[in-house]
């Protein structure tokens, strides 16, 4: 069984791409960055969510000898230009401060009507390979924008993003019902074909 290490630390992560792999037949070894605690975190300079994957699942392979895989996500608005994208955890100046994103955005968007608030989450999903092979996929979850949060769970952007042909928001539906149309969700299922034909 070969081991597989997502560059996370965070758990749900960790359990919805096993349950995605186990769901395709593969019964690879997964564990998170946690079982390395020596590896630092790796700095994510790049200018798409492709490259910051890349870095983060190269590093990780590098410095572990095993495959990795790695993903980056973010909200895209249309009329933001696909902002805040890339900057989407830190969008009010510190990174993870989902209210202070949320609040921010939803201020800058405030006397834009409806039909001008399309946006999608968007993430790139990558596998690495200690040689340097790698592959890269994407998943999206086309939306439009709430004026005000509705929903508890979830995090990030999910209380405002209310997907196409939903009535509810992301942080309204079961995490469950999330998974099976998120953006991330999508990239992890588009990766487990990658995974069967690099690692077996």
């Amino acid at each position: 069984m070969t081991r597989l290490i997502l560059a996370t630390r965070n758990p749900g992560k960790i359990s919805e791409l096993h349950a995605i792999l186990a769901e395709a037949g593969l019964d690879h070894e997964l564990v998170g960055a946690d079982a390395y605690p020596e590896i630092p975190d790796v700095k994510e300079t790049g200018v798409t969510f492709a490259e910051n994957a890349l870095l983060k699942a190269h590093a990780l392979a590098q410095a572990t000898g095993l495959p990795a895989v790695a993903d980056d996500s973010g909200l895209c608005v249309d009329v933001l230009g696909g902002a805040p994208g890339i900057f989407s955890a830190r969008w009010a100046g510190r990174h993870g401060d989902d209210r202070a994103n949320l609040d921010l955005l939803l201020a800058q968007l405030s006397d834009i009507d409806a039909p001008h608030r399309a946006a999608h989450f968007a993430c790139a999903a990558t596998l690495a390979l200690p040689d340097g092979t790698e592959r890269v996929v994407e998943g999206r979850l086309r939306g439009t924008l709430r004026h005000a949060p509705s929903g508890s769970g979830g995090f990030g952007y999910d209380p405002i993003l209310q997907p196409d042909g939903e009535s509810r928001t992301c942080a309204e539906m079961s995490a469950a019902e999330k998974n099976a149309i998120s953006h991330r969700g999508q990239a992890f299922r588009a990766l487990a074909p990658v995974v069967r034909e690099l690692l077996g």
